[in-house]
C-alpha cells in the first residue's frame, strides 16, 4: 500500500482481517514492550481500557503469561475510566472487569494496580483526580495507552464537546452514551448518570497510543476520526496530533476509509464484479442518476475512468451491472419451480425445499426476513425456524409478574393448584423487590422469561403457517448464564447444530450474518453454525444446500454484496410487521434498545423501504420493500 492510496488517511492505519488477528498483534506489542522495559530493568507504565474491544488483547496477554513466561512484575497500570457511583463488585465495573480478564490471571504486583475507584465520596473525587494526575507524572508517564473507539467517537469517557486540554474529572454521561451501556446494566434506567475519566490531554501525553476498533458499527466514526477534520465534537480526532499513534482495526470497522470504500479515488484497481458493481451504484447514486443513464463523461469526471479505460465502454458497463442487480430479484426465495434458473438467485430443484432459518434470538426471524419467511411457508416449503438461544435476559421483570398474576387468577377455573400458583406470585414479588440491577434470576424466573418468549415465537410460527413440529428451541448452553456477559461457544453448542442440521437435512439455510452485532450474539451463533457445518461437511446433503445470510436490526448489506433480493408487497410488509408485533415483550420498549429509539419493527421495515427506493434510483422495479440476503460459499469437502 503506497502513500498515494493512503493520501486521504491522517494517521498510520493497519487494517485486519478479523479482530482475533487484529488482537492478537496488539498483545504481542504489549508484550515486546514490557520485556524490552524488563531487559533494562525500568518499570512499564500501562493505560489499560475496559470493553468488548479489549477482550482478545487481555486473553492474549493471559496465554503469553501462562504459555510462555511473561512477566508481570515490572508493570504498572492505570485505567482509563469509571463509572460514578458504583460498587466495585457489579458486573458492570470497570475494577472488575480488569481483575476477571486481566490480573486475576496474570502476576502483576498489587501495589503497581493504580485503579479509578466508583464509590469515592463526590466531595473527595476533584482532589483523587488532581492526586491520580500526579501518580501519572511522578511514575514517568505512561509508555502505552490502549484506547477503544466509541461509536460517536469517544476515548475513555470523554463526551464529544470535550475540551482537548481537559485532565482527569468527573463528567455527565449524556444520554446516548447511557443508551449504549443500557445493555450491560439491564435498562438505561440503571445506568450510572456520571463517569470518572482520564481527560484528552492526559491520553495525549502517553509516549505512545494503540487505537482499536471492530465492526461495521464504528465504520462511521472511524472514518471521521482518521480522515476528517480534527474537532472537538469527534475527541477521538485529537489523536490525529499524536506523534505516536497506531490504529488498528478489522476489515468491517475499515470498511468506510476511501481505500476501501471507493478505492479509484486512490489508485488502480483490480476489477472484479463485485468491484464494478460498487463503483457503478456509487456513481449512480453521487449523480442521482439511474443506472442506464450514466455517460462516459461521467465515470470520467468522478475518477472512473480507468474503469471505462479497462472495462468500458460505458454502455456495456451499465447494462452488464443492471442485469446483475436485476438478476439478484425474485420473489420465489426458494426457488421457482418448473423455471429457467440459470440467472436466478436460487436453483429450481428440488422442490419443495427443506428449509432451516436459524434466528439468534426469539425474533429475529421475523425481525430480518419476515417477508421472505411468509412467502418460502406460503409457497409450500418445509421451513423450520431454529431460536438458538432463549433470549430470557431481554424479558422485563413486570413480564413475568404479569403472567404470573393470569396463572394465579386463571388457576382456580381450570382446577390448577391455587394454593401453588398464589405462592410463585409471591416468591417472585418478594424476588424483584430486593432484586439489583443485572442480578442472575432465579431459575424459576429465567425459566419463566424463556416460556414467555417462546410462546411469542410460537405465535409469530403460527400466524406465517409454520407448523409448531418444525419450531425448534434450541437453548444454546453458551447463552445461558443469566447475565449480558455470555460463555464461549463450547462443544456442547455446536453438537445441538449438528444434531438438528442432521435430523433435517436441509436444501437451504438462512443465518444472521450481523457480525457488528451491538451485543455480540449474533457473531457467536454464527459461528457455531459455521462450526456444525465443518462437522457435516463431508456428508451427501450438504453438496445441495446453499447458505444464506441475512442482516439483523443493526445493519443493512451493501447492494453491492447482495446475492438475493426479495421484494415484498404492501399486504406482505404488514404481514411481517404483524408477525413482529406477536413479540409483545419486545413491543413498545425492549429491554437493550441499542441507541435507535425506534422500536425493531419501525427499524425494520424502514429499513426495507429504504432498500427498495434505493433499487428504483438504480433503475430497478419500483417495490414496496426489499429484504437483502447474501451468499455465504462454506466448505464442503
Amino acid at each position: 500500500m503506497n502513500n498515494f492510496e493512503k493520501r486521504y488517511e491522517k494517521v498510520p492505519v493497519s487494517i485486519f482481517t478479523d479482530a482475533e488477528t487484529a488482537s492478537d498483534l496488539v498483545a504481542k506489542q504489549v508484550a515486546s514492550l514490557i520485556r524490552e522495559k524488563a531487559a533494562k530493568n525500568e518499570m512499564c507504565v500501562l493505560g489499560l481500557v475496559a470493553g468488548s474491544t479489549v477482550v482478545g488483547v487481555y486473553e492474549q496477554l493471559v496465554r503469553l503469561h501462562k504459555d510462555e513466561g511473561l512477566r508481570f512484575k515490572n508493570v504498572i497500570v492505570f485505567n482509563i475510566d469509571e463509572y460514578y457511583p458504583l460498587a466495585k463488585d457489579e458486573l458492570q465495573s470497570h475494577y472488575k472487569y480488569l481483575y476477571e480478564y486481566l490480573f486475576s490471571e496474570i502476576d502483576i504486583l498489587p501495589e503497581n494496580i493504580h485503579l479509578i475507584p466508583s464509590d469515592l465520596k463526590k466531595t473527595d473525587i476533584a482532589e483523587f483526580c488532581r492526586n491520580y494526575e500526579k501518580k501519572i507524572k511522578d511514575l514517568g508517564g505512561i509508555d502505552l495507552q490502549l484506547l477503544g473507539l466509541d461509536s460517536r467517537g469517544q476515548i475513555g469517557a470523554n463526551e464529544p464537546g470535550s475540551m482537548f486540554n481537559s485532565r482527569t474529572r468527573l463528567i455527565t454521561l449524556d444520554y446516548s452514551t447511557r443508551m449504549s451501556a443500557a445493555s450491560n446494566f439491564f435498562g438505561e434506567e440503571n445506568v450510572p448518570d456520571h463517569c470518572i475519566t482520564m481527560g484528552l490531554e492526559t491520553i495525549m501525553e502517553a509516549r505512545r497510543i494503540i487505537v482499536m476498533a471492530w465492526g461495521e458499527g464504528k465504520s462511521k466514526t472511524v472514518q471521521k476520526m482518521v480522515e476528517g477534520p480534527i474537532t472537538e465534537m469527534l475527541p477521538a480526532s485529537v489523536l490525529q496530533k499524536h506523534p505516536n499513534a497506531s490504529f488498528v482495526f478489522d476489515s468491517a470497522a475499515a470498511a468506510n476509509l476511501t481505500r476501501i470504500k471507493t478505492p479509484w479515488l486512490t489508485g488502480s484497481v483490480r476489477w472484479s464484479n463485485k468491484s464494478i458493481r460498487r463503483a457503478v451504484f456509487w456513481l449512480s447514486e453521487k449523480l442521482d442518476k439511474p443506472i442506464l443513464k450514466l455517460t462516459e463523461r461521467d465515470y470520467n469526471d468522478s475518477g472512473l475512468g480507468e474503469l471505462i479505460s479497462e472495462i468500458g465502454p460505458a454502455n456495456k458497463i451499465n447494462i452488464k451491472v443492471f442485469n446483475d442487480l436485476q438478476h439478484t430479484i425474485t420473489g420465489w426465495p426458494g426457488g421457482k419451480p418448473d423455471a429457467d434458473d440459470s440467472t436466478r438467485p436460487e436453483r429450481a430443484v428440488p422442490y419443495p425445499k427443506r428449509v432451516v432459518v436459524f434466528s439468534p434470538h426469539p425474533d429475529d426471524d421475523v425481525i430480518s426476513m419476515g417477508g421472505t419467511l411468509a412467502r418460502l411457508s406460503e409457497h409450500g416449503h418445509e421451513v423450520h425456524v431454529a431460536y438458538q438461544t432463549s433470549g430470557n435476559i431481554a424479558v422485563f421483570d413486570d413480564e413475568v409478574t404479569r403472567f404470573l398474576d393470569f396463572v394465579r387468577d386463571i388457576a382456580p377455573h381450570y382446577e390448577w393448584e391455587t394454593q401453588k400458583a398464589q405462592d410463585a406470585y409471591r416468591n417472585t414479588l418478594q424476588f424483584f423487590d430486593r432484586k439489583r440491577p443485572g442480578q442472575v434470576d432465579l431459575s424459576q424466573i429465567a425459566a419463566a422469561k424463556t416460556a414467555i418468549r417462546q410462546g411469542e415465537a410460537k405465535a409469530a410460527c403460527r400466524y406465517l403457517r409454520i407448523p409448531e413440529d418444525r419450531v425448534h428451541f434450541l437453548n444454546l448452553p453458551f447463552y445461558e448464564t443469566g447475565t449480558v456477559k455470555k460463555k464461549p461457544i463450547g462443544t456442547e453448542d455446536v453438537k445441538i447444530i449438528v444434531d438438528l442440521l442432521r435430523k433435517v437435512k436441509p436444501h437451504q439455510i438462512f443465518a444472521a450474518g450481523d457480525l457488528s452485532d451491538p451485543h455480540g450474539t449474533h457473531r457467536v451463533c454464527f459461528i457455531a453454525i459455521l462450526e456444525a457445518l465443518k462437522q457435516v461437511k463431508q456428508e451427501d446433503w450438504v453438496k445441495d444446500c446453499r447458505l444464506w445470510l441475512y442482516r439483523g436490526a443493526w445493519q443493512e448489506w451493501d447492494i453491492a454484496e447482495v446475492d438475493m433480493a426479495v421484494p415484498l408487497s404492501p399486504e406482505e410488509s404488514r404481514t411481517k410487521r404483524m408477525a413482529i408485533f406477536k413479540h409483545q415483550s419486545q413491543k413498545d420498549r425492549p429491554l437493550f434498545p441499542g441507541t435507535d429509539p425506534r422500536e425493531f419493527w419501525q427499524r425494520a421495515e424502514e429499513r426495507n423501504i429504504a432498500t427498495a427506493v434505493r433499487y428504483d434510483k438504480l433503475g430497478m422495479a419500483e417495490y414496496q420493500a426489499i429484504e437483502l440476503f447474501v451468499r455465504y460459499y462454506f466448505e464442503k469437502e
